[in-house]
């Protein structure tokens, strides 16, 4: 394991009390900090955000926060982290998450994890970057996201290839074995046929 320095994970900024998510945060956190690699979050306090940057940081790792400035004024914003930049808006603190990651990984969470996934796998379809993108799939969180990127593959509005760009795995150290040997080889998202029947 080499290529991963830093990961940007998406998740919560809430947490539910599940036993199955709390360990494998731990997990997670367990695997970044023994690898020495960077965890690169949204610098969030609350939620799954903080209950994964603490664990890190209470191992002895490195965490970097990156938080728009509302959110700071509001004191969700982490204060014990190794860095905290604070950007002007949402779209500046997202670019700036990607920008300083080698890796993405998503955990449970609502909207926002969605969005945050969902952009990344789009950059990377579109090849913008060649970063791996994995999904620690808790206790089948994710399955029915899945589920639907297969009826997308099934009614033709993405290709097999692109829906095999993101790594879906329950298990931490085995999603960060599998992204540090990923190699990027998204298909052309258009479709050449006008008739798709």
């Amino acid at each position: 394991m080499n290529k991963l320095k830093a990961i940007c994970v998406y998740c919560g900024s809430n947490f539910n009390g599940d036993p199955h998510l709390r360990s494998g945060i731990k997990q997670l956190a367990s695997i970044l900090v023994s690898e020495k690699i960077m965890l690169v979050y949204g610098g969030g306090s609350v939620g799954v955000m903080g209950v994964l940057a603490n664990d890190v940081l209470e191992l002895g790792g490195k965490v970097t926060g990156v938080i728009p400035q509302f959110l700071m004024d509001k004191e969700v914003g982490h204060k014990g982290l190794t860095e905290m930049i604070v950007t002007e808006n949402m779209h500046q603190r997202k670019q700036k998450m990607a920008d300083l990651s080698d890796g993405f990984v998503i955990l449970p969470g609502g909207f926002g994890t969605l969005e945050e996934f969902f952009e990344v796998l789009t950059w990377l379809q579109l090849g913008l970057h060649t970063k791996p993108i994995g999904v620690l799939n808790i206790n089948g969180f994710y399955d029915p996201l899945f589920a639907q990127m297969d009826m997308m593959v099934k009614s033709k509005f993405l290709k097999p290839a692109n829906r095999d760009l993101v790594f879906n795995e329950d298990n931490a150290e085995t999603l960060i074995n599998k992204m540090d040997s990923f190699s990027a080889t998204p298909d052309e998202v258009w479709f050449k046929e006008r008739n798709l029947t």
